[in-house]
């Protein structure tokens, strides 16, 4: 029987899977002043009320190809999943790994996918992979099947701050000094190309998740799945499981917590939210 692993980037926000092997490989929240590695053992409050106070400069590292081997284990077939290539390596150095692993190990396999999103848009992507794993379905087919899944997935987010945005480079500052100021919300989505693109600012929170609502409703939403993470804000999460549920009744909802590298990019009060469209 083929020894068959998944395996993700910590930009996923998993650390284990109850019922199929996984592995997780960590990003870096890289500041002058100190490191943070996003894995278990990251406190990730403490991260989270550290970037309050700070005002200087940060930048996030990916896995190394080390990591990614060490993520692959001796497993048979791997299907390894990672942060978007447009705000990360990650996808680069696991192709690199991907490449050693199957020149050492002859007639054993891996698939990288590019995710082109982070956080929930990912988990999503891990159940598809759960779900194909557990009906034996080919490896090929499996690549295959992802590809199309794809197409038919994607990332809202509620952003209060893009200070750690503009920090690392990744806004302009005038940009990020609009978010939070009088109340100013960022609304926007994943790219088809990968990057984060704003959409909407909403003064509030209720025009900001009313927003999100018609961005995904006008996406295609309909039966799907949708995965929410917050940053320190469940009572939003809660608000716009219950805006779903009241506006699609067929929708599967479930609310999750952003670890470290998510946090850093949401930043507190944030909201990223993957969902599957027709």
């Amino acid at each position: 029987m083929l020894n068959r692993k998944i395996v993700a980037d910590s930009s996923s926000d998993i650390l284990e899977l109850e019922n199929t092997p996984f592995a997780p490989a960590a990003l870096k929240v890289i500041t002058d002043r100190r490191e943070f590695v996003d894995d278990e053992a990251l406190d990730v409050e403490e991260m989270v009320s550290w970037f309050d106070s700070y005002k200087g400069k940060s930048k996030t590292s990916c896995p190394n190809t080390g990591d990614w081997l060490q993520a692959f284990g001796n497993a048979d077939e791997v299907f390894c999943v990672t942060i978007t290539g447009g705000l990360s390596g990650s996808y680069n150095a696991a192709s690199a790994a991907k490449q050693m692993y199957e020149a050492e190990n002859p007639g054993k396999r891996v698939y990288v996918v590019d995710s082109l999103s982070a956080g929930p848009e990912l988990r999503l992507i891990v159940g598809k992979l759960e779900e194909l794993i557990h009906a034996d379905v080919p490896f090929d087919d499996i690549c295959r099947q992802i590809e199309a899944y794809k197409q038919h997935t994607g990332l809202a987010f509620m952003l209060e701050s893009l200070k750690n945005f503009a920090a690392n480079g990744r806004v302009s500052p005038a940009i990020a000094k609009l978010a939070g100021v009088l109340g100013i919300r960022i609304v926007g989505k994943a790219s088809d190309q990968g990057t984060l693109e704003p959409t909407n600012k909403c003064r509030g929170e209720e025009k900001s998740l009313a927003a999100i609502l018609a961005q995904l409703q006008s996406n295609g939403l309909k039966t799907g799945k949708v995965h929410i993470s917050h940053c320190r804000n469940e009572a939003a999460a809660q608000k716009l499981q219950a805006k779903l549920l009241a506006a699609l009744p067929q929708v599967s909802v479930q609310i999750h917590t952003c670890r470290g590298l998510c946090s850093y990019y949401a930043e507190k009060g944030g909201l990223l939210v993957g969902y599957e469209k027709m």
